[in-house]
């Protein structure tokens, strides 16, 4: 049986406002296997993006534990955690936080600078071949479509080779051609690494392509759609 990669138990989330604490997430519990594709699914405000932000340590569960490697994500502090993504994360989001200030060449190879990598700039370089960007190294984001601008964050999400990469609504800001053609890229990329996906979508035909489905529903896993299927 594939080892587990990733473990939720009895997970929790609680944010404070002006309002009081709001409770985001509930009891979830989780065990995602090495290599395995789950897309994240729900309604809007059902939680799937601040589960996805605690499985990358972006945020701290208030209870319960998440393990990564067998590792306790929420016992580390920002350093640490920033290492940690560092060596084993490729995160995508849906509005692609590229630097404006930097060439597609620079936003890929920047990742593999802060890890110490000698051969960033060239390993960028290859990066952005794999997504079809050979020819965009030298120009900026402002200078780019926006499924070009999503195919350089995903160079730059998969340029270290990743055991997990993370996707937040990765095709949102996209038309249907181009959410499709980001799609098809990363679960390339997913095959071509060996990478752990785990994808928040709000659209069912994406997540299907997953090897497997998991709904939320005001913050909990949704185990009555999931029995009824």
């Amino acid at each position: 049986m594939t080892s587990s990669i990733l473990s939720l138990s009895h997970v929790g989330l609680s944010l404070k406002s002006n309002a009081g604490e709001v409770n985001i997430l509930h009891d979830i519990s989780i065990e995602i296997a090495k290599g395995e594709s789950v897309g994240l699914i729900g309604p809007s405000g059902s939680g799937k993006s601040s589960l996805l932000m605690l499985m990358g340590g972006l945020e701290t569960a208030t209870s319960g534990s998440v393990k990564i490697k067998g590792q306790e994500l929420t016992n580390m502090n920002e350093d640490a955690l920033a290492l940690f993504r560092r060596d084993h994360m490729g995160i995508v989001f849906q509005s692609f936080h590229l630097i404006p200030t930097m060439t597609a060449l620079e936003n890929v190879a920047t990742p593999m600078e802060l890890a110490g990598a000698k051969d960033a700039f060239e390993q960028a370089k290859i990066a952005l071949d794999t997504v079809g960007l050979s020819h965009r190294l030298d120009h900026y984001p402002g200078q780019m479509s926006g499924g070009e601008q999503q195919r350089v964050a995903l160079a730059r999400a998969a340029v270290a080779r990743p055991e997990i990469l993370l996707a937040d609504e990765p095709t949102g800001n996209l038309d249907g051609p181009n959410g499709t053609a980001i799609m098809d890229l990363l679960f390339s990329l997913q095959d071509q690494f060996g990478s752990t996906l785990i994808l928040v979508t709000h659209a069912p035909e994406l997540a299907n392509r997953c090897d497997r489905v998991i709904r939320l529903r005001d913050g909990r896993l949704d185990m009555a759609q999931e029995a009824a299927e």
